[in-house]
């Protein structure tokens, strides 16, 4: 019966770079992978580009993730993001860095970064098998191995990195908080993050395509004055509501599958105050004081916005702009740098970049990722109930957690021998 150093549940980020870890220190390694290929959901990150991580300080990277930052302060210390840029770099994938310091291949092609961890893994000893990891065995509270439907692969030890719920496609259907139940860990219920959210209302339809540049995007509880999200960059407007950059970061920041309620606001104009803009808007009026209202915003706003924003102005359309009061002018002005829309909802996990929720981490040591209820049992990246914002810092947990665990592995063996 072939005994490995770990068997890995999970072929990609967090699971590859472990086997590569552990191999490197002599281990050997196993990894059970349900698709055909490893590395699925690294194919589509970043728009098929794959934004590796964030070229930061790692207290940087503490700074944008919002769950259980404190949890991970061993982990992304040990292995912060120049350590992530040389492993890539040293295996041969030059690398870039672009605006808000996120980094991707030099190739903007993410099958050079899964090709690259497979090749590594690979090249230290890794063997890969194709299955669905249906059990993990446990003997005397310690994990000796991984149960499928065709087999039992026996190790020293189990280290869970299948992912969350997002993108199911890739092979990210839940299975590792089915694992981690068998061993008696608690989840925290699953939920879409970095995901696009719904408006109410027909609004945002009859803007569809419309992409909004240099805007910002602020995002309210209900009854609350202070922003929980308020961020400059870029949306879209879909048939559903919004997405984009940062209706993705927003997304990170509001519970609407706790009942709560949200609203969005953006101020189209970031970059005037209220008394300029209103000076910028008197100047257009001056230029169109004979035609229509609706007629006299083409140098202020996107075609797609008018309608709407006429509409919500309660101007009359046909109204000629001579006529048009200080008054209703003013609250015009108010309107463009307010414009708001109610929040319906999150689409659905299957649109999600990532998972909020997963393996509770009081459960799981910190500096080791070895579950506190079952020895010899490790956990890596999403299936863990920590996530961060857009910009490369999942993946640098991926890394980070994954190292962590290979390292500690690669311990045990060391005190055994």
């Amino acid at each position: 019966m072939a005994e490995f150093d770990a068997v890995i549940v999970g072929g990609g980020a967090a699971g590859l770079f472990a086997a590569a870890m552990i191999g490197r220190n002599g281990g050997s390694t196993l990894i059970v992978e349900r698709n055909r290929q490893t590395g699925k959901k690294l194919l589509i990150t970043g728009k098929g580009r794959c934004n590796v991580t964030n070229h930061c300080q790692p207290d940087e990277v503490l700074k944008n993730i919002p769950t259980n930052p404190k949890f991970l302060y061993s982990a992304v210390m040990g292995f912060p993001p120049a350590a992530v840029m040389d492993y890539f770099e040293q295996l041969g994938v030059a690398l870039k860095t672009e605006r808000g310091n996120r980094v991707f291949p030099v190739s903007d092609k993410a099958q050079d970064i899964a090709a690259a961890l497979e090749h590594d893994a690979k090249a230290h000893g890794t063997r890969i098998v194709r299955g669905r990891a249906a059990e993990i065995l446990m003997e005397n509270g310690k994990a000796i191995g991984v149960k499928t439907a065709e087999d039992s692969y026996f190790a020293k030890n189990v280290l869970i990195a299948t992912g969350g719920i997002s993108y199911p496609i890739t092979g990210s259907t839940g299975d590792g908080y089915t694992l981690a139940k068998q061993a008696g860990h608690s989840i925290i219920k699953p939920a879409p993050s970095l995901v696009p959210l719904v408006l109410s209302g027909s609004e945002a339809a009859r803007m569809m395509g419309l992409s909004l540049r240099n805007v910002t995007l602020s995002a309210y509880e209900e009854n609350r004055t202070k922003p929980v999200f308020s961020e400059q960059g870029e949306l879209l407007f879909t048939h559903y509501g919004v997405s984009g950059p940062l209706v993705l970061s927003a997304s990170a920041h509001l519970r609407p599958d706790e009942g709560r309620h949200y609203a969005l606001s953006i101020d189209l104009k970031p970059a005037l105050t209220e008394k300029q803009l209103d000076l910028r808007v008197q100047r257009d009026f001056a230029d169109f004081a004979n035609r229509d209202f609706c007629n006299a915003l083409e140098k202020l706003l996107p075609a797609k916005l008018i309608p709407v924003a006429v509409e919500r102005s309660k101007i009359g359309a046909e109204t000629k702009v001579h006529s048009i009061t200080k008054e209703q002018r003013q609250a015009f002005v108010r309107l463009l740098k307010d414009f708001r829309f109610a929040v319906k909802g999150f689409r659905p996990a299957e649109e999600a970049v990532i998972t909020r929720g997963g393996v509770c981490v009081k459960e799981i040591n910190p500096k080791t990722l070895e579950s506190k209820l079952v020895s010899h049992l490790f956990f890596a990246g999403e299936v863990l109930d920590c996530d961060a914002y857009t910009g490369g810092f999942n993946l640098q947990i991926a890394f980070s957690t994954a190292y962590a665990a290979a390292t500690a592995i690669c311990q045990k063996q060391t005190e055994r021998n």
